[in-house]
C-alpha cells in the first residue's frame, strides 16, 4: 500500500457549531512523518478526527489522496491520546481486529496479532483484558492495533505520553522502523518538542488563528528550529 496525502483546504473544524479552527490550510505530503503542536485547544486533536473521517467540516474541504474524506477508512487509522480498546477483548483480540477487517483468516491474525504485541513488548499480555493493564500498557496494545492494520496514513494523538521515558524512547524507536518498513504517512501530535525534532520531517506549530510556524526538519536539526518552535507554541510571531 502507498502512502496517502492528506489535506485541509479552508477548512472550519469544530464541534456543535463551535469552531475550534476556521480556515485552515494545511498540506500533509504522501509518506512524510509531520508532526503538529500547539497550546491547548488550537485544533490538534480536532484535525486528527478530521483527517480520520470522525468529524466534518463545516466549511471548506478536508481530503485523502485527492478525494473528500466522508467517513472512516482503513487506510486512515487513529490512534487515541486516551485508549480505545474494547474491554470485552483481550489485548490479542483488541489488536486482531484490523487484521479481521482485512479478511486476514483467524488462525494467521491470531499469530499475527500477538507477534505485534510482541514487539511493543507485551509478549506476556496477549491473553490480559484492558482493565488489567496500566495506562501504558494499554497505549502500547493500541499502537500495536493501528500499525497491524498497515494503514496508510496513520494519525497519532500524543500516543506515548502515558509512557515512562525508557518504553517512550523504545516505542518512538518501533514506530520508525515499522515505518522503513511499511512507509505511511505519519500526522503526530505532540507537545514534547524533543519528540517532535526527533520524529518529524517537518513541524507545524498551530495557534489561535492557523498555521504559526511550518518548517521542514533537518536531519541535525540546530538549537535555532528547536528556539523557533519554542516561540511559535508561546505565542510569538516567527518568520
Amino acid at each position: 500500500m502507498t502512502p496517502l496525502s492528506l489535506r485541509a483546504e479552508r477548512a472550519t473544524l469544530g464541534y456543535g457549531g463551535h469552531a475550534v479552527c476556521a480556515g485552515l490550510d494545511l498540506d500533509v505530503r504522501a509518506g512524510e512523518f509531520l508532526v503538529v503542536a500547539g497550546p491547548s485547544g488550537c485544533g490538534k486533536s480536532t484535525l486528527l478526527r478530521a483527517f480520520a473521517g470522525l468529524l466534518r467540516p463545516s466549511g471548506g474541504a478536508v481530503t485523502a489522496g485527492g478525494e473528500t474524506i466522508t467517513g472512516p477508512s482503513p487506510d486512515r487509522a487513529l490512534v487515541f491520546q486516551d485508549d480505545a480498546l474494547l474491554p470485552w477483548r483481550s489485548a490479542r483480540r483488541n489488536v486482531e481486529l484490523p487484521l479481521a477487517i482485512r479478511g486476514v483468516p483467524r488462525t494467521a491474525r491470531t499469530a499475527e496479532a500477538a507477534e505485534w504485541l510482541a514487539r511493543v513488548g507485551l509478549a506476556d499480555a496477549v491473553r490480559r483484558l484492558p482493565r488489567q493493564l496500566s495506562g501504558g500498557m494499554r497505549q502500547r496494545v493500541q499502537l500495536a492495533r493501528a500499525l497491524a492494520g498497515r494503514p496508510r496514513a496513520l494519525l497519532m494523538d500524543e500516543p506515548f505520553g502515558a509512557l515512562d521515558a525508557q518504553t517512550r524512547a523504545a516505542m518512538q524507536r518501533l514506530l520508525l522502523d515499522v515505518l522503513a518498513d511499511a512507509p505511511a504517512t505519519v500526522v503526530f501530535v505532540t507537545h514534547d518538542v524533543d519528540e517532535a525534532l526527533l520524529l518529524g520531517d517537518r513541524v507545524v506549530v498551530l495557534g489561535r488563528h492557523g498555521v504559526a510556524l511550518d518548517a521542514d526538519v533537518p536531519p541535525a536539526p540546530d538549537a535555532s528550529l528547536r528556539g523557533r518552535v519554542l516561540a511559535a507554541l508561546s505565542g510569538e510571531k516567527v518568520h
